[in-house]
């Protein structure tokens, strides 16, 4: 018989890590009877509930499988063809969503080079297309991700520079919040600051990065842009038939602080694990650790015998930046036996 290893923790990805004990017991619970399908059921309307609560009355919330599907179909909502979304070089949007944007919502994406992964409004400033030109597309959507590709976060001023920048300026503001509660706990503020109250227009709003096994929600601010988005789910194919078992997840993680919770463990662990990093001497971390992402640099010959032993990804393959992520579910231990691994190998 041949013996196999037990598959390690990795600092890949959260969205490696499992379902959070709460969480999966509330899928349990909702796995009885029938229920009409679609989202017209009882936990489905305790769920939206909750989001108001925590976003506001005015929010008008859509539950959808999958981040890129609530990205892209909250932009198709704000845009037509002819207009743009600006945003960061390093968004998901711009790198890792296959084109999906441009592709179905007919938008075109202009990224914004940046070392930390924000944008500020002196910088859309110089790259805005010319409003009016019929021969260029026409700005109209200033898109943020919460936290960012870099781990690093907006601030509520932030935020707020960048709306009332795009409001003046017919345009809106969308957030990508797929760890939009590692940024909340970060900042020790409520949901509604970095959103609703920060003037976001449309925000894509995180779960399976922080303990659910499935779903986000698309959330709207202005209803007007909302209007016929129960349609353009429906055609995007993002409508749950059995809604309730994204509902009942999220019914878990916005009750009791859950998602504070668990965002605020992985972001202490990501600071753990930078602070140990940071005392040897071949590694150096390259960005601010606010939220549950560590940037490093790691020799490049040293970079394949740690994968080996704890997967992660490499960043920048020409300088040797690696990213390593911490989960709900990392633990001290963890922390540990990696860094011993590190100082073992990186000499």
């Amino acid at each position: 018989m041949t013996n196999q290893m037990k598959p390690s923790r990795s600092f890949a990805s959260d969205n490696n890590a499992g379902v959070h004990p709460r969480i999966m017991a509330a899928l349990l619970a909702a796995n009885r009877d029938h229920v009409i399908a679609y989202g017209d059921d009882p936990c489905t309307a305790r769920a939206i509930r909750l989001f108001r609560r925590h976003l506001g009355r005015d929010a008008d919330v859509y539950f959808v499988f999958g981040g890129t599907g609530a990205n892209v179909l909250g932009l198709k909502a704000a845009t037509a063809s002819h207009q743009a979304v600006v945003c960061a070089r390093t968004a998901h949007i711009n790198v890792d969503e296959c084109g999906a944007p441009e592709n179905f919502a007919g938008c075109k994406l202009i990224g914004i080079p940046s070392g930390n992964g924000k944008i500020t409004v002196d910088q859309i400033k110089h790259v805005l297309p010319a409003a009016g030109d019929e021969h260029q597309v026409q700005p109209r959507v200033i898109s943020v991700s919460q936290a960012t590709e870099m781990g690093t976060v907006y601030t509520p001023a932030e935020l707020k520079a960048l709306a009332r920048y795009a409001h003046a300026h017919g345009m809106l503001l969308h957030v990508d919040g797929a760890r939009i509660a590692n940024a909340a706990a970060s900042l020790n503020v409520q949901l509604r600051a970095i959103t609703r109250n920060a003037g976001v227009d449309v925000l894509s709003f995180g779960g399976a990065k922080n303990g659910m096994m499935y779903g986000e929600a698309v959330v709207f601010f202005d209803q007007t842009i909302a209007r016929d988005f129960k349609y353009t789910r429906k055609q995007g194919m993002q409508l749950p038939s059995k809604m309730r078992f994204i509902s009942a997840q999220f019914e878990a993680l916005l009750s009791n602080d859950l998602w504070r919770r668990n965002a605020a463990h992985a972001n202490r662990m990501a600071q753990r694990l930078a602070r140990e990093l940071a005392r040897l001497p071949r590694i150096t971390i390259t960005q601010p650790v606010e939220a549950n992402g560590v940037f490093a640099l790691v020799p490049k010959e040293c970079v394949p015998l740690l994968q080996k032993q704890s997967f992660f990804y490499v960043w920048n393959e020409d300088t040797s930046e690696v990213r390593f992520m911490t989960s709900f579910d990392t633990t001290r231990k963890d922390i540990a036996d990696f860094v011993c691994l590190v100082r073992t190998i990186v000499k």
